[in-house]
């Protein structure tokens, strides 16, 4: 039996972290949910993790923070930062961080598994 690689998603919205773990799964990956940036550090699943999707804004540590930490860290797992907020210049900052990509909420099942697609191929 094929192992499933781990898609770790970091989101404080509970609406988020019962649904797209679900879809992940659905797409072929195993999938963990986690309520803070906090909650991921703690779990001692980085090194597990072939992908983490990422809210970019959450209390305390946001999406941003979390990606400088784990670099910090060396660390390098490819990011999906996920955002409600259009701002361009947010877009930006995350290109920035070596993200493969930002989608923005709601998105597509079709935009997710090619995001997911790409992020594997640079583990």
């Amino acid at each position: 039996m094929k192992t499933r690689l781990l898609v770790s998603v970091v989101d404080d919205d509970e609406s988020v972290r019962e649904s797209l773990p679900d879809l992940v799964r659905e797409l072929g990956f195993e999938a963990r949910a986690f309520e803070s940036a906090e909650a991921f550090l703690a779990s001692g699943c980085g090194e597990q993790t072939s992908c983490l999707i990422l809210d970019v804004m959450m209390p305390g540590m946001s999406g941003l923070d979390l990606a400088s930490e784990l670099r910090a860290r060396g660390m390098h797992i490819p990011i999906i930062f996920i955002t409600a907020n259009h701002n361009g210049l947010a877009r930006t900052q995350l290109q920035d961080s070596g993200a493969v990509t930002c989608l923005y909420k709601p998105f597509s099942d079709v935009d997710l598994s090619e995001a997911l697609g790409i992020a594997v191929q640079q583990h």
